[in-house]
């Protein structure tokens, strides 16, 4: 069985990780800004909290990692990919990690830094 093999429909509420990673996502105008290259998952509920996104950076050199809400993403059939409604800027000025960074914060210390900055966008804690 094919595991990657989309399955592009709304009807059915659950996707698997491998395929909401390296998936693109837009701004609210289409505009393609980056893709999600990995999740952060809260360990004692389950539940996906950070989509880690990746901007810039070339052939992984310089590459930052955004941890977005994971609330804030929208799956969009017809885009093949997630929408969220926050500018470019505003994601690329969004505390943002190198790939040790994150290992080393295990997608738990930063999230004050996090909560901080996306509040003034009307996103709360998750907790």
């Amino acid at each position: 069985m094919d595991l990657t093999t989309p399955t592009d429909t709304l009807e059915h509420p659950l996707i698997l990780s491998s395929r909401v990673l390296k998936e693109p996502v837009f701004n609210l105008a289409g505009t393609k800004i980056g893709h999600v290259n990995d999740l952060s998952v809260e360990k004692a509920s389950g539940r996906v909290i950070y989509a880690i996104m990746s901007f810039g950076g070339f052939l992984g050199i310089g590459e930052k990692f955004h941890p977005v809400p994971w609330a804030v993403l929208q799956y969009d059939i017809e885009r093949d990919g997630f929408v969220v409604p926050l500018d470019e800027t505003v994601l690329k000025d969004a505390p943002s990690y190198s790939a040790d960074e994150l290992r080393a914060l295990g997608g738990v210390d930063y999230r004050e830094a996090l909560l901080g900055y996306y509040s003034r966008y009307g996103m709360g804690p998750y907790w």
